[in-house]
């Protein structure tokens, strides 16, 4: 089955390779592709890439499953665990949602200025790596289709 994911957020879209983290850049969480998100200040929604359950929802992290059982996780800042005041959560654990609904609000430059990395990996959970496909790199907007699976 084809499932498109959607950017969460507006910014640019890169391989997992360049994330600073060698888990996600080795997808050994699965395939996917990073959102580094724009320089600003302001408060930015990351929404749902894909469409179904929130089977789990943390101030940083949610993971979405879609209604044919494909698990998408998303990681807002690399090393953001514990920095739950930097984030406001938006949906809650069991929210049925749809794509581009709200989940975590946060201050990109809030996580930089902490000298973490503000980068937003979204991957297809226990996918096998490159099997991400279509991807995207570049400027995307929020609701574009980041790659399929």
């Amino acid at each position: 089955m084809n499932i498109e994911i959607l950017a969460p957020l507006d910014g640019r879209a890169m391989p997992l390779s360049e994330v600073p983290d060698p888990v996600f850049a080795a997808e050994m969480v699965g395939a996917g592709v990073a959102i580094e998100p724009l320089d600003t200040d302001d408060a930015v929604t990351v929404v749902a890439p894909v469409g179904g359950s929130i089977v789990k929802l943390h101030p940083h992290a949610a993971v979405i499953v879609t209604d044919d059982g494909t698990g998408v996780l998303l990681h807002v800042g690399i090393d953001t665990v514990g920095k739950a005041d930097i984030f406001e959560v938006r949906a809650a654990e069991g929210d049925k949602v749809a794509a581009g609904d709200p989940l975590i609000t946060f201050s990109p430059n809030a996580v930089r200025r902490l000298g973490l990395s503000a980068a937003v990996p979204v991957v297809v959970m226990d996918s096998a790596p490159g099997s991400a496909r279509d991807t995207v790199s570049g400027p995307v907007t929020a609701g574009s289709v980041l790659f399929t699976t």
